[in-house]
């Protein structure tokens, strides 16, 4: 072998060994990263994984939800506000002695009301549940519960008992969206 062809050899060795060590560290940093999606999405990670039918695309979605809401500027609520968000609770609870299925859709509402009040930019229910997922992943759940509930509600097919889950599910939500700011930052 001349000595042109040995540094051939050699370039090319090297740059195998170059382009094997690139991988092995994307790989690494994959891995590190589904990791961390893992932990801070918890059970909504595998909800992600089942519905878009692989890890790479639930990676690819959830930290597109993260950069999302990295733009959004969220507010605490001033104590008037969470006087009249916490007044309005108390009306739906009342209200669900008489009429339940009224306080579960005023529970819907207020929920929506409060989200906007915080600065969740998003009218669509499915982008919320996106939103949520982001800054309360403990609570994701308990949001989509609640809707399903509620609109199973409006077109009558839901009993007292189920009715009155919906509520439980939205006080989870109402009580940490109540909490502030605060808490949308150690969430995240």
């Amino acid at each position: 072998m001349d000595d042109r062809t040995l540094t051939y050899v050699v370039i090319a060795l090297a740059a195998v060994t170059v382009l094997i060590i690139l991988l092995v560290a994307a790989r690494a940093r994959a891995r590190r990263r589904r990791a961390e999606l893992q932990r801070r999405f918890g059970p909504e990670y595998d909800r992600t994984v089942q519905e878009l039918g692989s890890p790479a695309r639930a990676d690819r979605e959830l930290a597109d939800r993260e950069r999302r809401l990295e733009r959004v500027q969220f507010r605490d609520l001033s104590i008037a506000d969470r006087a009249r968000f916490s007044d309005a609770w108390t009306r739906i609870q009342a209200q669900f002695v008489d009429d339940p299925a009224v306080a579960v859709a005023g529970a819907a509402d207020l929920i929506e009301e409060v989200m906007r009040a915080r600065g969740y930019p998003s009218k669509e229910f499915e982008q919320r549940v996106a939103d949520i997922s982001v800054m309360h992943p403990d609570m994701v759940q308990h949001y989509r519960a609640a809707h399903e509930l509620a609109e199973s509600s409006r077109s009558g097919q839901t009993n007292t008992e189920e009715l009155r889950q919906a509520v439980v599910h939205y006080r989870f939500l109402f009580g940490e969206l109540l909490r502030g700011a605060a808490a949308d930052v150690h969430a995240a």
